[in-house]
């Protein structure tokens, strides 16, 4: 399959190389041009804002604000977890808002206060993931259609599915498990045969 990965800032080289291990083909997605006849999108950590002023500044935006609402699987980790959502700190930071949360930014802390954990999250298996948050953002509130997959031990949920969107706060991409990714490319999977079932007279 073909899963692109935004690369305009951040942390999208890791997200290449565990893809790439997992034997897809994953273009960088720098211009409006790169979107199209992608099967997936990864949108990485990074500074969510200098990212949004990015998408701005390349028309990449709207596009895929439309792909997003018209189905397209993407996926959003740390500050990609923002752009899908809707930035809930005041700050009036405009995001795809395709995806139904409000997530606030830095919520964790600074870098200092990073921190690592094992969580369960069914649909990997019952293998806990070691979730590696960084500046992590916090998700606010959850709304309606949305799954929540993992929280915290205090309840404060870090990894979330809507429809074809998974976001988490946590760096997947920064540890050897691909589960996380590999769960991604099954969202992907299902809507592809979805268009394939839909083509057939």
């Amino acid at each position: 399959m073909k899963i692109g990965v935004l690369s305009l800032q951040g942390g999208f080289a890791e997200h290449v190389g565990l893809l790439s291990q997992l034997g897809q083909d994953v273009p960088s997605v720098r211009r409006v041009e790169d979107l199209y006849g992608l099967d997936g999108l990864v949108i990485p950590g990074g500074e969510s804002t200098t990212i949004v002023k990015l998408m701005n500044s390349y028309g990449l935006l709207e596009p895929l604000r439309d792909l997003a609402r018209e189905g397209l699987p993407v996926m959003g980790t740390c500050a990609g977890l923002i752009v899908l959502g809707r930035e809930g700190s005041g700050r009036l930071l405009e995001t795809l808002d395709v995806m139904n949360v409000n997530v606030v930014r830095n919520a964790f802390g600074r870098q200092v206060d990073s921190f690592e954990v094992e969580l369960e999250i069914a649909v990997l298996g019952h293998r806990p993931f070691r979730c590696i948050f960084i500046r992590a953002p916090m998700i606010q509130t959850v709304g309606s259609g949305v799954e929540v997959l993992a929280r915290l031990s205090d309840g404060n949920p870090v990894a979330v599915v809507d429809r074809n969107l998974l976001g988490a706060s946590f760096h997947p991409e920064l540890t050897s498990d691909m589960r996380f990714h590999e769960h991604f490319l099954k969202i992907v999977h299902r809507r592809k045969k979805k268009i394939r079932q839909s083509q057939i007279p």
